[in-house]
C-alpha cells in the first residue's frame, strides 16, 4: 500500500446518519478506505439510525457486507477507551481486535483517555502497561496493531505519546498520529512526525481552521473533528514529505465535520499524493 486517503465516519456525525449511509457517501466521493467507530452494548441513537457508531454486539460479518457492497475497506477501527482502567479497556479492546480481524482492519486506534481522579502518578504507568500487555496478547494472535493517539494529558506531548507507545516492547504497539489534536495541544507536528515516523501505523488527517487555532491552541488537548484538509493551518505537502521520508505506507484518515469538507479533503490530498 502507498499513502492513501481514507475517511473517518465522524464526517456524518452532525448529519445524524447511520453507518451504512456514511459508507455509501464515502464510496461515492471516491474514498477507498473508511474508519468505523465501534461501541459495546446497544444504544438508542445508532439503533434508530441517527448515529454512525457500530455496536460490537452486531455480527461483524454484516458490517463487512456493507463495506464490500460499496467497494471500500476499513483502514482501522476507532475504539477509544481509558487505558488506566483495565476493567473497562481490556475487554473492550480485545473485542475490537476480534471485530477488526473480520472487517480486515489492520489497526485498532485508542488513546489514554481521561485519568481517573483516584489514580496516582506511579499507578498511571503500571495500569496502562498492564492493559496494553494483556491486549497485545490478543492483538498478536490476530495480527492487529494497536495505534495510540495523542489526545489527553500525557499523550498531548510527543514525549508522552512515545512513552505510552513504548510501555510494552512489541512490534504491534504503534502510533495513530492525529495532526489536529497535536497541533491544538501545542506540538510542533512536523518535528513530532519525524520522531514518531518509525512507530507510525495510521494517521488522522485532521486540519484546524485558522480561527479555531487562534481560539484554542495551547488550551485543549484535542477536538472531535477539524475543517477540510487544505483549508486550515496544516501544511499537508510537508506532512506527506515527512511520511515518505520515513517510508510510511498507510492511510491518512480524514477527520472533518461535513460531507462537503470530506469531498474537498479528498481532492486536496489526492492532488498532493499524485506528485512524486
Amino acid at each position: 500500500m502507498a499513502i492513501e486517503p481514507g475517511l473517518n465516519l465522524e464526517f456524518i456525525r452532525r448529519s445524524e446518519k447511520p453507518f451504512a449511509v456514511g459508507v455509501e457517501l464515502a464510496a461515492k466521493m471516491g474514498y477507498k478506505y473508511v474508519e468505523p467507530l465501534v461501541h459495546t452494548g446497544r444504544e438508542l441513537m445508532s439503533e434508530a439510525g441517527y448515529y454512525h457508531s457500530v455496536s460490537m454486539e452486531e455480527d461483524p460479518h454484516f458490517i463487512k457486507d456493507i463495506l464490500d457492497q460499496h467497494g471500500v475497506k476499513a483502514s482501522a477501527l476507532s475504539a477509544h477507551c481509558p487505558l488506566m482502567r483495565p476493567e473497562i479497556s481490556v475487554m473492550y479492546l480485545q473485542r475490537a481486535i476480534q471485530f477488526a480481524a473480520v472487517l480486515g482492519a489492520p489497526v485498532v486506534n485508542t488513546d489514554e483517555s481521561y485519568r481517573p481522579t483516584w489514580i496516582t502518578d506511579e499507578e498511571v504507568w503500571v495500569l496502562m502497561r498492564y492493559t496494553l500487555k494483556t491486549v497485545l496478547r490478543v492483538a498478536e494472535r490476530y495480527g492487529i496493531a494497536i495505534g495510540i493517539e495523542p489526545h489527553q494529558e500525557i499523550s498531548k506531548t510527543t514525549d508522552g505519546l512515545l512513552k505510552i507507545a513504548s510501555l510494552v516492547d512489541h512490534p504491534l504497539l504503534r502510533i495513530n498520529y492525529d495532526t489536529g489534536n497535536a497541533y491544538l495541544a501545542g506540538a510542533d507536528i512536523y518535528e513530532a512526525l519525524d520522531r514518531i515516523g518509525p512507530k507510525l501505523v495510521h494517521m488522522h488527517a485532521k486540519d484546524i481552521s485558522f480561527e479555531h487555532a487562534e481560539a484554542e491552541r495551547g488550551k485543549v488537548t484535542g477536538t472531535p473533528v477539524g475543517c477540510a484538509c487544505g483549508d486550515g493551518v496544516i501544511d499537508w505537502a510537508r506532512v506527506i514529505a515527512i511520511l515518505r521520508k520515513h517510508g510510511f505506507h498507510g492511510v491518512l484518515s480524514v477527520e472533518c465535520g461535513t460531507p462537503e469538507q470530506a469531498e474537498r479533503s479528498l481532492a486536496h490530498l489526492n492532488s498532493l499524493l499524485a506528485t512524486a
